[in-house]
C-alpha cells in the first residue's frame, strides 16, 4: 500500500514537473534558437524546415525535446544544449613545491542556465605539508610568568612541529592595548614604565608589535623572544582583535608561506571589539590594511578596534586557523568566539603556560583532521552546493564537511555548480579552510544555439534571408515567417506596432505580423482566432454545468450571446424580473434584473434596491430649483420646468420637521423636506411657504444714533480742552501767588525793571 502511495506521488511530481517546464518554453517573446534556451533549462527547438504551419508563430518550435518528438520533429532536428565538464590538465610538480593535496586542480564548465552540474573534487592529506606557526602573546602585567615560559618553547615547540610535519616554521609577535585613556595611564611616566614594580625591566606601553618572522631557526626564535619584557595597561580587556588584524593583513612582513598556517594567541584576558575606541574618541574604523611602521602597528590610537565579523572574513581569506590559548577563567568567552571563527580552537592555558606546546600540537591535530570545503570570490548568479562521502556530508549544504581525516586519507566532495542566468565568462576558487591550496572553476555559459547553417540565402525564405536553426533571418527591406513582405517606405517597427494592440503584444500572441496585418492562428480545436489583432475566439466564454453558454446560447468573441427566454454571463438563467418588480418598477428603477435578482446600482442595496445607505440629500444642490418652483425667482426662473424636472415641489404652510435649510437668491432661508422617488436623482420636495427673511435696517435709528454720537463725541472733545486750559491756568495762577508772597519780603518786585538806561561812549576817556 505504501509502495502505491509513493509510485502515484512520484507520478504525479513527474507530471508537474513536465508541465512546469512546457510553460516556461511557451513563451510569446521566444523568437529564435537563442531565446528558447535562455527561457529554460527544459526546453528544446526544432530546426526543422517544415516543423511549423503557415501562419504559426515560431515560438512553437521551441517545448520539451519530448514534445518536440510528439509534434513530429526528427532527432536530428532537436537542439537541446546540455553541460559539459572539462578537466583542465593539473599543472606538473615543481621541484622543492608542497605535496598536492586537491585533485583536479583546475575545471571548466560549459553550463546551461539553470541546469545544474556536478563533479567531484578529492582532498588527500599529504605527509610533510608545511605548517607556519605565528606566536602571539598578551604582554600585559599579568602575563608575567607566562612571558619567562614562553622564552624557553622556542625549540620545543618547533620540535613538536617538525615531527608531526617535517616542515615547520615559528615567528613571534607581541601586544597590549591602545596607549590612550582609558585603557593606558597617559602620563609620560607611565607611558615609559607602565609596570607597577620599579625593579623589573619593563618597556613602553604599546599596542601591537612584530618581533620575528616566520623562521626554521628555533634558536633564533628563543633569543628574540628572550629579550622582550613584559608591559602593561589600566583595563583588563586587550587590544587582541587589533593584533589579529595586523598579523593576518601583513603577509609579507609575517613571512606567510603556501601551507598550514596558525596563529596562536595566549591571553588571560578579553579583548576589546569595533565601538570600544569611541571611549577614547576614536571614530574611525578598521580599514583592514597592513599599518606597521618600524614593525610596531602605527594606527593604533587613531583606528578603532576591527570587528569579529572583520577578524573572521581576514582569516578565512588568508587560511589562518586561530588557536586560542587561554585561562581557565576566560575559556568560555573564547569558546564562544571561535564559534564565529570557522576552523578555529581554545585551549586552557595552566598558570604559568608550561602546557602552551600541548595545548599547540592538540589543536593542531584537530584542526587539520577537520577539512571543511568552502568557495571564495563566489560571482553573481552562481550557486555551489556540497555533499561529500563523509559519515553526514549526504545532504547539499553550502559547504562541505568531513571530520576525522587522517594524513593519507583520501575524501570525495560532490560540488554541484549552477548558473541561473546567461554570464560573460567568470571563474572562483574551492579548496579547503585552512589550507592556501585551492581549486580554480572557470564558468561560461551556453546561451546559443550551434546549427551549422549555410550562410547563404534559402529558397525556403523566398530568396530574401538565410536559415538559422530551422527559422528565417530575412535580408534588410524584408519580413515575415518566409521573409515575403518587403518594407516599402515602413520601417519594420512601424509595422509590427500596427499589430499591436494598446502597445501590447503582437497580435495578442494568437497570429503573425505580415506586412503590417495579423494572420491569426487556428485554435486547438481547430476554429480560428479572429478581429483586428486576433483578440477574438468562439470557444473561451463562460461555461454552467460544464457547458458552453450553459448550452442557451453562441460564444462569439469571448462573450455569450443569449437565445431568447436566457441571459446572464452564461445564459443559464430564464429571462425574468418576477421577483425584481415592485410598486415602482423594476428594481425600484435603481438596478438591473438579471436571473431574477436585482444587481443595484450607484451604491443602493437591498433585495430591491430600496436603500442607500451612504447617499446624502442633495439639499444645497437642490436650492435653486426649489427656490424658482416654489417663489418663481433665483437662477432658473426663466426655465424651471425644464431644468428642475426631476423634482415634485408642493408648498405647505406649516412643516413639522424639514431635512434641508438652504439659502435663497434674496438671502432668505427656505426650509424643506426630500422624499426620494423611484429611479436616481429624483425627489417629492415639501416646502415652508413662509421662509425666514432678516429684517432690513432702521435708517432713522441709524441716523439718530450717528448724530447723537457725533454731538457726543464733540462735547467730549470740548470737555477735555476746557480741563487742560482750566489746569494751564490754574499752574499759572500757583506761580503768581508765589511770587506775590515773594515781594511781600523782599520789597522788591520781581516784575519791575528801571525805566533808566546808561550807555557808555567806549572812545570816551575820563583823564582828558
Amino acid at each position: 500500500m505504501l509502495q502505491a502511495v509513493c509510485l502515484r506521488g512520484l507520478f504525479l511530481l513527474l507530471v508537474v514537473r513536465q508541465v512546469y517546464m512546457e510553460e516556461q518554453c511557451l513563451k510569446a517573446s521566444v523568437n529564435t534558437c537563442g531565446d528558447c534556451i535562455k527561457s529554460g533549462s527544459g526546453c528544446a527547438w526544432c530546426k526543422d524546415l517544415n516543423f511549423t504551419k503557415a501562419g504559426e508563430q515560431e515560438a512553437a518550435r521551441c517545448n520539451t525535446a519530448a514534445m518536440l518528438r510528439d509534434k513530429g520533429c526528427s532527432s536530428n532536428g532537436i537542439i537541446n544544449p546540455k553541460n559539459d565538464f572539462i578537466k583542465t590538465k593539473d599543472k606538473p610538480l615543481a621541484p622543492g613545491a608542497n605535496p598536492v593535496q586537491i585533485q583536479p586542480q583546475e575545471v571548466q564548465l560549459n553550463l546551461r542556465p539553470g541546469l545544474p552540474q556536478t563533479f567531484q573534487l578529492h582532498f588527500k592529506r599529504a605527509i610533510g605539508y608545511p605548517v607556519d606557526l605565528y606566536y602571539l602573546m598578551d604582554l600585559s602585567y599579568s602575563m608575567k610568568d607566562d612571558l619567562e615560559n614562553v622564552k624557553q618553547l622556542g625549540n620545543n615547540l618547533l620540535t613538536e612541529l617538525t615531527r608531526i610535519t617535517g616542515n615547520a616554521r615559528i615567528g613571534f609577535g607581541s601586544f597590549v592595548d591602545k596607549t590612550l585613556l582609558p585603557y593606558t595611564d597617559t602620563n609620560e611616566a607611565k607611558l615609559q614604565r607602565p609596570c607597577s614594580d620599579k625593579s623589573e625591566p619593563c618597556q613602553p606601553a604599546f599596542g601591537f608589535q612584530h618581533v620575528l618572522s616566520l623562521t626554521k631557526d628555533g634558536t633564533k626564535f628563543r633569543d628574540m623572544v628572550a629579550k622582550q619584557h613584559i608591559s602593561g595597561n589600566l583595563d583588563p580587556p586587550e587590544g587582541s582583535l587589533d593584533a589579529i588584524m595586523q598579523v593576518a593583513v601583513c603577509v609579507k612582513d609575517i613571512g606567510w608561506g603556501n601551507s598550514t598556517r596558525l596563529l596562536v594567541l595566549a591571553t588571560d584576558d578579553g579583548f576589546h571589539m569595533a565601538g570600544d575606541g569611541k571611549l577614547a574618541a576614536i571614530l574611525e574604523p578598521n580599514k583592514e590594511t597592513c599599518e606597521l611602521v618600524k614593525n610596531k602597528y602605527s594606527k593604533s590610537n587613531l583606528w578603532d578596534y576591527p570587528s569579529v565579523g572583520q577578524i573572521a572574513r581576514k582569516l578565512e581569506e588568508q587560511n589562518i586557523q586561530p588557536i586560542f590559548a587561554v585561562t581557565k577563567k576566560m575559556e568560555t568567552v573564547y569558546t564562544e568566539l571561535s564559534k564565529l571563527i570557522p576552523k578555529s580552537a581554545v585551549g586552557v592555558l595552566s598558570e604559568d603556560s608550561s602546557n602552551v606546546v600541548k595545548i599547540i600540537v592538540d589543536a593542531y591535530n584537530n584542526l587539520t583532521s577537520e577539512v571543511i570545503l568552502a568557495h571564495e570570490a563566489l560571482p553573481d548568479f552562481i550557486s555551489v552546493k556540497y555533499t561529500s562521502d563523509c559519515k553526514g556530508g549526504e545532504s547539499p549544504s553550502e559547504r562541505g564537511k568531513c571530520d576525522n581525516v587522517n594524513i593519507g586519507k583520501e575524501v570525495i566532495f560532490n560540488v554541484t555548480v549552477t548558473v541561473d542566468r546567461c554570464i560573460t565568462s567568470q571563474s572562483f576558487l574551492i579548496g579547503p579552510l585552512g589550507f592556501s591550496e585551492k581549486m580554480r572553476v572557470n564558468i561560461r555559459t551556453r546561451c546559443e544555439c550551434e546549427c551549422d547553417d549555410s550562410n547563404q540565402p534559402h529558397p525556403h525564405c523566398g530568396g530574401n534571408g538565410k536559415v538559422v536553426c530551422g527559422s528565417c533571418s530575412c535580408d534588410p527591406g524584408f519580413l515575415g515567417q518566409r521573409c515575403e513582405c518587403k518594407l516599402g517606405q515602413k520601417d519594420e517597427a512601424s509595422l509590427k506596432a500596427q499589430c499591436r494592440k494598446d502597445n501590447g503584444t503582437e497580435c495578442e500572441g494568437k497570429g503573425d505580423c505580415l506586412c503590417g496585418r495579423c494572420q491569426c492562428y487556428s485554435t486547438d480545436s481547430g476554429g480560428n482566432f479572429y478581429g483586428e489583432f486576433c483578440e477574438c475566439d468562439d470557444e473561451h466564454c463562460e461555461k454552467a454545468n460544464n457547458t458552453q453558454c450553459a448550452g442557451h446560447g453562441k460564444c462569439k468573441c469571448g462573450k455569450c450571446e443569449c437565445d431568447q427566454g436566457y441571459e446572464g454571463p452564461a445564459c443559464d438563467c430564464v429571462k425574468s424580473d418576477k421577483d425584481c418588480m415592485t410598486d415602482e418598477g423594476v428594481c425600484h428603477e435603481r438596478g438591473k434584473c438579471e436571473c431574477n435578482v436585482c444587481k443595484c446600482e450607484r451604491g443602493y442595496s437591498g433585495a430591491k434596491c430600496k436603500t442607500c445607505s451612504s447617499c446624502q440629500r442633495p439639499c444645497k444642490e437642490s436650492g435653486s430649483c426649489v427656490e424658482c418652483l416654489a417663489f418663481g425667482t433665483g437662477p432658473f426662473e426663466k426655465n424651471c420646468s425644464k431644468a428642475c424636472n426631476h423634482l415634485k415641489q408642493e408648498t405647505v404652510e406649516r412643516l413639522l420637521k424639514y431635512d434641508c435649510r438652504v439659502r435663497d437668491k434674496e438671502g432668505c432661508w427656505m426650509l424643506f423636506t426630500m422624499t426620494e422617488q423611484r429611479g436616481f436623482d429624483k425627489y417629492y420636495v415639501k416646502v415652508l411657504q413662509a421662509r425666514e427673511c432678516p429684517e432690513g435696517p432702521n435708517i432713522a435709528a441709524i441716523v439718530g444714533g450717528s448724530l447723537a454720537a457725533v454731538a457726543l463725541i464733540g462735547l467730549l472733545i470740548l470737555l477735555i480742552i476746557k480741563g487742560v486750559l482750566y489746569a494751564s491756568d490754574l499752574r499759572e495762577w500757583k506761580r503768581f501767588e508765589k511770587d506775590r508772597k515773594h515781594e511781600k519780603t523782599s520789597g522788591t518786585n520781581p516784575l519791575f525793571q528801571n525805566a533808566t538806561t546808561t550807555i557808555q561812549n567806549p572812545t570816551f576817556s575820563g583823564d582828558s
